[in-house]
């Protein structure tokens, strides 16, 4: 039976990456996966990638950083939403093999950043041109 990515959560874009973390944490009584907790040693606070996770440490959302985000106009088309979805496979071979799926779906490829043992991954764009990850991770 084949495998498909599984959805890991929706990243959103942000300037304050801790700020909006909170925001998301505190309204969707979330927490943070280990290791992205604010300091408690009065150290600086300089992440720029950050997850939230539920009570059973399922993944639900990210946040990363961006130098600077243009705030979306919508319903008005002339600043669009900012988000991107990542998903993950369990292998290197997944992870060429789910390229090539999405690239004959009518995806393109945006960022191969296969070289980067720690969290190989391809950043590729929908037909309609939003970017997503598929990147070999765990839950």
């Amino acid at each position: 039976m084949p495998t498909y990515p599984v959805l890991m959560h929706t990243a959103l874009d942000a300037t304050d990456v801790r700020g909006l973390a909170e925001f998301y944490r505190e309204l969707l009584g979330l927490r943070y996966r280990p290791g992205d907790a604010p300091p408690t040693d009065g150290s600086p606070d300089d992440e720029d990638w950050l997850v939230l996770v539920d009570a059973d440490g399922n993944r639900k959302l990210a946040f990363q950083e961006v130098a600077t985000l243009a705030r979306s106009t919508w319903p008005s088309d002339d600043v669009p939403k900012q988000m991107h979805l990542d998903f993950r496979v369990p292998t290197v071979d997944e992870l060429h093999r789910h390229r090539q799926r999405a690239e004959t779906l009518g995806a393109t490829l945006l960022l191969d950043r296969t070289e980067d043992s720690a969290e190989p991954l391809f950043v590729l764009a929908d037909p309609a041109g939003h970017p997503f990850c598929i990147l070999v991770g765990s839950e």
